[in-house]
C-alpha cells in the first residue's frame, strides 16, 4: 500500500475504535449491530492489506475490547480464555477455548498433512500426476475433473477440502492451472455439495436444528429433502463452475492469477511459491497411481464408517442399533474424521512400508512435514474461531432475531430478505452452521400457514449460510481450501469473492421468483437461464471492453 492509503487507514482504523469504544462505554453493543462489527472489521482489514494474522488479531482485540467495556486486564483475559453462557452453560472462549473446541479438527488436518507428505515422498502423487496427463488433454478437463471429484465427496466440507486438494494438485499444476482458481474449484464443491446432499455432516446437522423447534420434532431431514431444489446458491454454484470452465474466460482479479499461470508459469502470482510438504524431499521414482488411490479411498471408506459409527450405529455388541440417516443425524465429525484419520495413516505407513518404496524411518520423518505444512491453517482456523467465539458472547444472535421479527410483514419478499440476513450473518461470523442454528428457529414459525413458502424460507437461510460461509476469510471451509490448494489464504478470498457474489445476486433475484412463484418447477429453471444469461453478458462485455483497449492502442 502507498503511505496515502496507510494514513488513511489508521485514521478510519482510529475513527471506527472510537465509536465502539462509545457503544460498548454506554452499554450500546451487546444484541445490536455493533456485536459483528469486530468480523465485519478484520475481514475488510484482510482484504485491504493482504495479510491475514494481524487482521484477525485486531478484530479479536476490537471484540474484547467491547465485551468487556474497553476495561484492559479483562480484555487480556477474553483473549486468552474468558468463558461466556451458551444456553445455560458457561463454556471457554478466547484463544484457549478455540484450541479446545476445535481440537479434532487440528488433529484431522494433521493427519491429513502426513498421509499427504507420505503419498509425495513414495511418488503416488507424482505417477497420478503422469497418469493425468495421458488421460485428462486439457485445461478444461483438469477442471471439470476437480469438479466431479469435489461433488463426489459429498460426506463433510472439511474431508472435501482436503482430499481433493492432495489428490488434484498435480494434475491442475501440470495444466497451468493457478492455485487460485483451485482453490475456488474446491471451495466452490465443497459446502455447496454437502448442503444438497441428504448424507452428509451438514444434512445432519440441519436436521438437528430443525427438529428442535416446537411443532417440527421429526421431520427436519424431510424439510431438508423438500428444500434441496430451492437451494438456488448451491445449485447455480455448479451451474457457475461448469460454464465458466466450459466457456472458457475469467473476470476480476482471477482473471489476472490464470494468465499468469498459462502464460509466465507462476502458479501463484503473490505470496508463498514452495509446497511445504514437498520443500527438501525427492519422490520415489517407482511410486503408481494405486499409491495415491488406494490410502484416499480407504481414508473414504473409513471416515464414512466413522461417522456413522460415532453417531450410534452399532452398539456396543456391535449390533445395528440405529439406522443409517439417524446415526449421520447423532453424529460428532470433530470426533468421528480424527479417529479415521489415525486409521488411515497406520493402513497408508504399513502398506507404502510392504510397497518397499518408503521406510520406517522415512514414514516417521513424513510427521513433522505433514505437521509443518499444515501449521498457516491452523493458525488462521485458531484465530477465526477465538473471534467467532467472542463475537457470539456478545449476542448477535439477538441482533439477528430482532431484525428477522421486523421483516415479518414482507411476506412475499421474505425468503429473498432471509437469504440476504443469513449471507450478512455467515459472512460476517464465518460460520455457516451457527448461522442457520440461529435462523432456522426464527424462519420455520414465520411460514406456518403456508407449508410450501416455509420450505422457500429454510432453504434461502440454508442457501444464504452457504454462501456467506464461501465468501468469509474467516470461514473454515474458505481455510481448509486453501490449505487443500496450497493456495495463499487472501488470493483465494479476494480471487473467489467476485465469483461467488454473482452467484450470490443471481440467487438473490431467483428468491424473489420463488416467493411469488411458490413452485421450484418454475423458479429452479427460471435462476439456470438468469445464471447462465449473466455470465454470456459478462463474457460479452469484458470481450467489448478488450476490443475497446485495442482500438485505444
Amino acid at each position: 500500500m502507498s503511505k496515502t492509503k496507510k494514513i488513511m487507514l489508521v485514521v478510519y482504523m482510529v475513527i471506527v475504535v472510537g465509536l465502539m469504544a462509545f457503544a460498548a462505554i454506554n452499554g450500546a453493543a451487546n444484541g445490536t449491530a455493533w456485536s459483528l462489527l469486530p468480523p465485519v472489521l478484520a475481514i475488510v482489514l484482510a482484504l485491504i492489506t493482504k495479510e491475514v494474522y494481524s487482521s484477525l488479531g485486531f478484530g479479536i482485540l476490537i471484540a474484547a475490547l467491547l465485551a468487556t467495556s474497553f476495561h484492559p486486564l479483562q480484555t487480556l483475559n477474553t483473549i486468552i480464555g474468558g468463558e461466556s453462557v451458551v444456553e445455560g452453560e458457561i463454556e471457554r472462549t478466547g484463544l484457549i477455548g478455540a484450541v479446545s473446541n476445535t481440537a479434532g479438527v487440528f488433529i484431522f488436518l494433521i493427519e491429513l498433512g502426513i498421509i499427504v507428505a507420505l503419498i509425495n515422498k513414495a511418488g503416488g502423487s507424482q505417477a497420478f500426476g503422469r497418469w493425468a496427463a495421458k488421460h485428462i488433454k486439457s485445461r478444461t478437463g483438469a477442471m471439470l475433473a476437480t469438479f466431479v471429484l469435489g461433488v463426489l465427496i459429498f460426506i463433510d466440507d472439511y474431508f472435501n477440502c482436503l482430499t481433493v486438494g492432495s489428490v488434484m494438485r498435480p494434475v491442475t499444476d501440470g495444466h497451468k492451472i493457478s492455485r487460485s482458481k483451485f482453490a475456488y474449484l474446491i471451495d466452490a464443491t465443497a459446502a455447496p455439495v454437502c448442503m444438497i446432499a441428504p448424507i452428509s455432516s451438514w444434512a445432519a446437522a440441519v436436521s438437528d436444528y430443525a427438529n428442535q423447534v416446537k411443532g417440527f420434532k421429526g421431520q427436519g431431514l424431510q424439510l431438508f429433502i423438500n428444500a434441496i431444489p430451492y437451494n438456488f446458491y448451491s445449485i447455480l454454484t455448479f451451474v457457475f463452475i461448469i460454464a465458466i470452465c466450459v466457456m472458457g474466460f475469467d473476470y476480476g482479479s482471477m482473471a489476472m492469477h490464470e494468465y499468469n499461470a498459462m502464460y509466465k508459469d507462476d502458479l501463484y502470482t503473490t505470496g508463498e511459491r514452495v509446497d511445504k510438504e514437498l520443500e527438501g524431499d525427492v519422490p520415489n521414482p517407482n511410486g503408481k497411481v494405486i499409491d495415491l488411490v488406494l490410502p484416499v479411498v480407504f481414508l473414504i471408506v473409513v471416515s464414512v464408517f466413522a461417522l456413522i459409527y460415532n453417531g450410534g450405529f452399532l452398539d456396543q455388541s456391535g449390533e445395528t442399533y440405529m439406522n443409517f440417516i439417524d446415526s449421520f443425524a447423532n453424529t460428532d465429525a470433530t470426533v468421528a474424521l480424527p479417529w479415521a484419520g489415525v486409521v488411515a495413516l497406520v493402513f497408508t505407513i504399513v502398506y507404502l512400508i510392504c510397497r518397499k518404496i518408503v521406510t520406517f524411518k522415512e514414514s516417521m520423518e513424513a510427521a513433522p512435514k505433514g505437521f509443518m505444512a499444515m501449521v498457516p491453517p491452523i493458525l488462521i482456523l485458531t484465530f477465526a474461531t477465538t473471534l467467532k467465539s467472542i463475537t457470539n458472547s456478545l449476542g448477535s444472535d439477538a441482533f439477528i432475531q430482532d431484525l428477522m421479527k421486523n421483516a415479518g410483514g414482507l411476506m412475499n419478499f421474505l425468503p429473498a430478505i432471509i437469504f440476504l440476513v443469513a449471507v450478512f450473518l455467515s459472512f460476517s461470523t464465518g460460520t455457516s452452521w451457527g448461522t442457520f442454528g440461529i435462523l432456522i428457529p426464527i424462519v420455520l414459525p414465520i411460514f406456518t400457514a403456508n407449508p410450501e413458502m416455509q420450505i422457500i424460507g429454510m432453504s434461502a437461510c440454508l442457501a444464504g449460510a452457504v454462501c456467506g460461509d464461501h465468501c468469509s476469510p474467516i470461514s473454515d471451509t474458505t481455510i481448509m481450501s486453501s490449505a487443500g490448494a496450497q493456495c495463499n489464504h487472501i488470493n483465494h478470498v479476494s480471487t473467489q469473492l467476485p465469483y461467488a457474489l454473482t452467484v450470490a445476486g443471481v440467487s438473490f433475484v431467483s428468491y424473489i421468483i420463488a416467493g411469488f412463484v411458490q413452485s421450484w418447477y418454475v423458479a429452479l429453471p427460471i435462476a439456470v437461464v438468469l445464471m447462465l444469461g449473466t455470465l454470456f453478458v459478462i463474457r460479452f462485455t469484458k470481450k467489448n471492453a478488450k476490443y475497446a483497449e485495442n482500438q485505444d492502442k
